[in-house]
């Protein structure tokens, strides 16, 4: 008598310790599922905002892949590039040069091996039409003070720096004073987002490449279909045109890594969940 009884109340625990045990993994796999698809919602839009396309901030896309110049940092010349002479391996100092120092803005400080830089362009200081984004490559570093004291960073643009076309033509790009003490400079490098999955691995993933190194997973895992980019122009229609973009729309479908029982004695499968996002870019009319 007293051994049935005992086999009666070890089966009664036993099954109150697996359900237990299974309602626990169902529910560290939702989290988790929610966690990844929050991580989108904070990522993405973060990133998009700052995407001017009309001045070539998108750089390929389609509808699983979109390669982009992700802007790091922004800082503020305090000794501006010299102009009027040759546009080769020009240097600009800016201002703090890393987190936490003045008039440094960004997550991490200029990196050589990955960033390039738009330097604020005046041109003729008595016409606006000129104005417009310097561009070069930042190929060296080097801790420099500011000529009127602080902490600064001198960077080192190899190559030529391209300057924006001139408006009237009669205007001259390249003449002293063009770019001015105190003018802003953003830090961008160039990254692709995209759907892909590892050699190896069963899974998708929202996968990071930044220019020149091997696709990373950011979110996942996730659908076969889990990634979709449309894009879209001021007036909300579909758009093909990296230029004409002003709008992006992204569609993130996530799993759990794991299968779990959706209900009592139900099958064992993967949650699936997803989430919509759209993001203005910046410089664009809002739909």
């Amino acid at each position: 008598m007293a051994l049935v009884l005992l086999a009666i109340v070890s089966t009664a625990v036993y099954r109150v310790l697996v359900n237990n045990q299974r309602l626990y993994v169902a529910q560290t796999q939702r989290i988790d599922l929610q966690q990844n698809i929050r991580a989108a919602e904070t990522i993405l839009p973060a990133e998009f905002r700052e995407l001017d396309a009309s001045e070539g901030d998108i750089k390929a896309m389609s509808a699983t892949s979109l390669s982009i110049r992700a802007m790091r940092w922004l800082a503020f010349t305090c000794s501006p590039p010299v102009l009027g002479l040759g546009l080769n391996n020009l240097t600009v100092t800016i201002r703090g040069g890393a987190p936490g120092q003045p008039l440094f803005y960004g997550s991490r400080p200029p990196d050589i091996n990955k960033d390039s830089v738009l330097i604020y362009y005046d041109g003729n200081g008595t016409n606006r039409l000129d104005d417009g984004w310097a561009l070069g490559r930042a190929t060296g570093s080097l801790g420099l003070n500011c000529p009127t004291g602080g902490t600064g960073v001198q960077l080192t643009v190899g190559g030529a720096l391209t300057l924006p076309a001139p408006t009237p033509p009669a205007i001259t790009s390249n003449f002293a004073g063009a770019i001015t003490n105190g003018a802003p400079v953003r830090g961008f490098e160039v990254v692709t987002y995209q759907l892909y999955k590892p050699a190896g691995d069963t899974s998708w993933y929202l996968g990071l490449q930044p220019a020149g190194a091997s696709m990373q997973p950011l979110i996942g895992p996730l659908l076969p279909n889990g990634v979709t980019f449309s894009y879209f122009d001021s007036a909300g229609t579909a758009q093909n045109n990296p230029a004409l973009v002003a709008r992006i729309d992204v569609v993130i479908r996530a799993r759990t890594a794991l299968a779990v029982r959706t209900a009592g004695s139900g099958p064992m499968q993967a949650t699936v969940d997803s989430v919509n996002i759209s993001v203005a870019l910046r410089n664009n009319r809002r739909w």
